[in-house]
C-alpha cells in the first residue's frame, strides 16, 4: 500500500482529499500546518506528497526546499490558489514535480498521482522501457526494437537521470550536479548541447521532442508515454 502525505490547512479540502485517496486504496497521512507537514515528510518518508503553498508556520516552498535538501526524492505535487507563472516556476525550481491550481478536478489529481507513482516504480528498476526503447542500466546499453543505439558515457548518464526521475522538472544546476558532479567546470550550455545530441538519438523529431521537454527558465523534464 503506497502512502500519500497531504499537507493542507483547509480542513474541508483536507478531509475531501483524504477520503478520495483512501477510497482509491492509498494509506493517507495528513498535516494541517507546515511544521507538522515537514516533520511528517522527513520522519515517515511517504511515497508522494501533495503540498499546499500557503500554510501556517512554514510555507510550501520552504517545505519543498528542505525536503530536497535532505535528498528525499518522492514526487511532490503543489496545490496553489495562485495562477501566476512566477509562482509555478519558483515551486519547480525548488524541487516540486508538478502543480495543480485550485479549484481542480479530483479525478485529474488522482490520475496525476497514479502516473507519478507508476513511473517512479518503473524507474527504480534496472531495465527501463519507454515507447520502442529499452535502457539496461547495469549494462549501460540503450536499444530500440532490439538494435543498439550508441551513446557517449555522459549521454547515457543523462538519459539514466531522466528515466529515474520521470515527470519531474529538473533544473540545469541539478542535472549538472547529478551527472557531472559538484566539482565540475562544465557550464550550463554544455548541458543544453548534450540534451540536443541525446534528442537527436531518441526523438523522432528533435525540434519537436516528445520525451525530453524543455521547461522554460528551469531546465528539462522527461515525459515517457504512459
Amino acid at each position: 500500500m503506497e502512502t500519500i502525505l497531504i499537507i493542507e490547512d483547509d480542513a474541508t479540502m483536507l478531509r475531501g482529499l483524504k477520503d478520495n485517496f483512501e477510497f482509491k486504496g492509498y494509506r493517507v497521512l495528513t498535516a494541517a500546518d507546515g511544521d507538522e507537514g515537514l516533520n511528517t515528510a522527513l520522519n515517515k518518508k511517504p511515497d508522494l506528497i501533495i503540498l499546499d503553498i500557503m500554510l501556517p508556520k512554514i510555507n510550501g516552498y520552504e517545505i519543498c526546499r528542505l525536503i530536497r535538501k535532505e535528498n528525499l526524492g518522492m514526487p511532490i505535487i503543489m496545490l496553489t490558489a495562485k495562477g501566476e507563472e512566477s509562482d509555478v516556476i519558483l515551486g519547480l525550481n525548488l524541487g516540486a514535480d508538478d502543480y495543480v491550481t485550485k479549484p481542480f478536478s479530483i479525478k485529474e489529481l488522482l490520475a496525476r498521482v497514479a502516473a507519478f507513482l507508476r513511473r517512479r516504480k518503473q524507474a527504480e528498476q534496472d531495465v527501463y522501457e519507454f515507447a520502442d526503447f529499452k535502457i539496461d542500466i547495469p549494462a549501460r546499453k540503450l536499444t530500440r526494437k532490439g538494435k543498439e543505439i550508441k551513446l557517449s558515457p555522459k549521454e547515457f548518464s543523462l538519459l539514466e537521470l531522466f528515466v529515474r526521475m520521470p515527470g519531474r522538472a529538473l533544473t540545469r544546476d541539478e542535472i549538472l550536479n547529478k551527472v557531472w558532479g559538484y566539482d565540475s567546470f562544465t557550464g550550463q550550455r554544455s548541458i543544453d548541447r548534450f540534451v540536443t545530441t541525446l534528442r537527436d538519438k531518441i526523438e523522432t523529431n528533435p525540434h519537436n521532442p516528445i520525451f525530453i521537454r524543455t521547461i522554460r527558465e528551469i531546465g528539462y523534464k522527461f515525459e515517457p508515454p504512459d
